[in-house]
């Protein structure tokens, strides 16, 4: 559904309000911004895909969506565990023999997959290249903390959470996600390696220097960081959190699994992929809870126990960058309401998080 002529172009002038400046105070060459609210899909495109050219953003201008990519890894590992492939509760040992005997090896899938196993690094080491070495460097380390005392926002940690589900199904992780995740969620024009009938949809990313860039192949970059996609399989992907209606049973429980609550750091509630905030939340918690600190530093977090089950008065967001680009998703399942906000550059995530916040201020019913 479309709005009519008049509700648009007020939705268009408010939005033109808040991304415009937005775009200019950040170095933005492009944004594609999804809102959907009151039961209807709208689409704002700004600025170019590609300064090189001037090619416009459109609504199925492909972006990088970073760490948002965790929520499609969460889904892929949550399905697996709906259809009895694997246990949330499991030691990682029992899907990867490699950890057998190590450190991280008693930790569950669950921990890896709430940052809360261990301490693990935001990175891996420069030294670690590829996903053999990736596991090495998993099955050699220390224990630093408690399980379940510590957030520590990691790829890794996540990167692995990813991996132990490929390996309880003895398929690679790409292909589990390419024939049956995306299918499952019917999205069509979403990617871990953008076709070649697809690269001219496929935004250029520009670092801080104002150099193009694109990601870089990775240790469990696929699990990690590595979806792209567009403003319309991103609105259609959040409409899928928001009413699973016409989705597999399966499909519907894993997308509920992410979207339990099973620790609690501080206002935020971690759930698989999501972090949720009790709804109405305030604007200056959500710039906390999406704040550097999060993400660099320690938290302490109380394991939920039992866990909390998926709710509709929560906000659920996520933030993703890469070095050329920064997203922002949100949905509020009580309001019916999402955003994404997709572009071609890094830029702040207090910035991500209060346009998004007044974008849905002026839609809420």
């Amino acid at each position: 559904m479309t709005a009519t002529p008049a509700l648009a172009d007020d939705l268009q002038r408010q939005v033109d309000a808040i991304v415009q400046p937005l775009m200019q105070a950040q170095r933005i060459p492009g944004m594609a911004v999804a809102v959907y609210a009151n039961g209807q899909a709208h689409y704002f495109s700004y600025g170019v895909a590609d300064k090189a050219d001037n090619r416009p953003v459109t609504r199925d201008t492909l972006f990088e969506v970073g760490s948002v990519s965790k929520t499609y890894t969460a889904t892929l590992v949550a399905l697996a565990s709906a259809q009895g492939k694997l246990d949330l509760d499991a030691p990682a040992s029992r899907y990867q023999p490699a950890l057998e005997k190590s450190a991280l090896g008693s930790a569950s899938i669950l921990e890896l997959g709430a940052y809360s196993a261990d301490c693990l690094p935001l990175q891996f080491p420069d030294e670690v290249s590829n996903d053999k070495q990736a596991l090495v460097f998993l099955q050699q380390w220390q224990q630093k903390t408690e399980r379940g005392t510590r957030r520590c926002y990691s790829n890794p940690s996540l990167g692995l959470f990813g991996n132990l589900a490929a390996q309880a199904q003895k398929r690679p992780f790409a292909e589990l996600m390419r024939q049956d995740l995306l299918p499952g969620l019917g999205l069509k024009h979403t990617y871990l390696q953008v076709p070649a009938a697809e690269r001219s949809h496929y935004a250029q990313g520009y670092d801080a220097n104002e150099r193009p860039i694109r990601v870089s192949p990775g240790p469990f970059a696929d699990e990690a960081y590595g979806i792209k996609t567009s403003a319309t399989d991103m609105l259609a992907y959040l409409r899928a959190q928001l009413d699973p209606q016409g989705l597999s049973a399966d499909m519907a429980k894993a997308i509920a699994i992410t979207h339990g609550g099973y620790f609690q750091v501080g206002d935020m509630t971690q759930g698989l992929g999501w972090e949720r905030y009790p709804y109405p939340v305030a604007l200056d918690t959500l710039v906390k809870g999406n704040g550097v600190q999060m993400i660099r530093e320690a938290q302490a977090t109380k394991r939920l126990q039992p866990a909390q089950p998926a709710g509709p008065a929560y906000w659920y967001n996520k933030t993703g960058a890469t070095t050329g680009f920064g997203a922002y998703v949100v949905f509020v399942p009580s309001k019916g309401m999402a955003i994404a906000l997709l572009a071609n550059r890094n830029y702040p995530n207090d910035e991500r998080v209060r346009a998004a916040h007044a974008i849905l201020s002026a839609v809420t019913p």
